[in-house]
């Protein structure tokens, strides 16, 4: 799938491991501490009052909360001087132990806002800092995917999702991400359009995607778009509204299950290229530079199978022209992309002659 114009393993952006933004503390030990003394206190304002004054559970249980909140409604029957010394006990220790509660808690809820604001700015200054980077628009089950898919190839991205409830598990993964409308202008600005590569429009219903294509594509002419569509009249009103690609993934699993059953070597051959194996097989595409060595050779001068054991696919000329196992004689020209099969460290070592 050709996700971009430029090798993933250029220059990638570090994704941070950990981010201000999507750390949600626990409550701190005093906050604890101070509600389970507040618990402790109420708890022995109730067995005081019953053993001392015989009073029935809900009466003991009102006089506490009265006496440690101090509203001044006074005794709701008469008191022993035993009695009176015990609420003066309580009075002394419980207020103190609500003070000190109700500050705890105050502290816990203004640290977290600021926190939680040096973190949001923190992001956006990652985010900022991001060029040649992707969008991904939407965290469903295929952004999900899509995402640790471009985290395990370093390739830089941003995600943006109006879910709230699943921004949390943006948090937990910690992608670099936007809450809001992947249609709105101003959520992707604020998600670079301008800088980025590509932008992978995955959201959950097609009429979305429309919307999200027709956006980028307004405020980026030259932005790589693949949108997901989930019948054909969505994929044409994709292209239509300026897609790069739209993919089926319905069309494809069909495909993909068919080719199980009726050619399930090829299935395997396939895996072990496109996916990660124990095979040390891969498939990759290296797009040529104006000043790379290959430029104006022959593939069969070009020392490609002899320097690095790898197997030239095919090679896409920059008309878009597709040639399948190119013969040895056809001239490698730049800008065009080898698509080529072998080791991974011979894939790394081939993106050096590119440049």
């Amino acid at each position: 799938m050709d996700l971009k114009e430029k090798n993933p393993r250029s220059s990638p952006t570090k994704i941070p491991a950990v981010m201000a933004g999507s750390v949600r503390p626990s409550g701190p030990l005093h906050l604890r501490f101070g509600l389970l003394a507040l618990a402790l206190v109420v708890l022995a304002g109730i067995a005081g009052y019953r053993l001392i004054e015989g009073w029935p559970l809900i009466d003991a249980l009102f006089m506490t909360i009265i006496t440690l909140t101090t509203v001044g409604y006074g005794e709701i029957r008469p008191l022993s001087p035993a009695g009176r010394i015990f609420t003066m006990v309580l009075i002394t220790l419980g207020v103190g132990f609500v003070a000190y509660t109700i500050g705890s808690l105050t502290h816990w809820m203004v640290e977290t806002q600021i926190r939680q604001l040096l973190g949001r700015r923190k992001l956006q200054k990652q985010i900022e800092r991001l060029t040649g980077h992707y969008i991904v628009c939407g965290f469903g089950r295929m952004g999900s995917t899509i995402c640790s898919e471009l985290a395990a190839n370093s390739v830089p991205f941003v995600v943006i999702e109006k879910d709230e409830d699943v921004v949390e598990k943006e948090m937990a993964q910690n992608y670099l991400f936007i809450q809001g409308d992947s249609t709105d202008d101003d959520v992707l600005e604020e998600a670079g359009i301008n800088r980025a590569v590509g932008l992978i429009a995955v959201a959950a219903s097609d009429v979305d995607n429309v919307y999200i294509t027709l956006t980028a594509r307004q405020l980026n002419p030259g932005l790589f778009i693949l949108s997901r569509a989930a019948d054909e009249t969505a994929e044409r009103k994709l292209k239509q509204a300026g897609a790069s690609r739209v993919i089926s993934p319905y069309q494809i699993g069909a495909r993909r299950m068919v080719l199980a059953v009726l050619r399930p070597a090829v299935i395997d051959f396939l895996d072990a290229a496109m996916c990660e194996t124990d095979f040390n097989l891969q498939m990759e595409e290296h797009l040529v530079g104006a000043t790379s060595r290959l430029a104006g050779r022959a593939l069969l001068d070009s020392d490609i199978r002899k320097e690095h054991g790898l197997i030239v696919v095919a090679i896409k000329r920059s008309s878009g022209e597709m040639i399948f196992n190119p013969p040895a004689d056809t001239r490698i020209e730049k800008g065009d992309k080898l698509i080529t099969m072998g080791p991974r460290e011979s894939l790394v070592e081939l993106d050096r002659w590119m440049d």
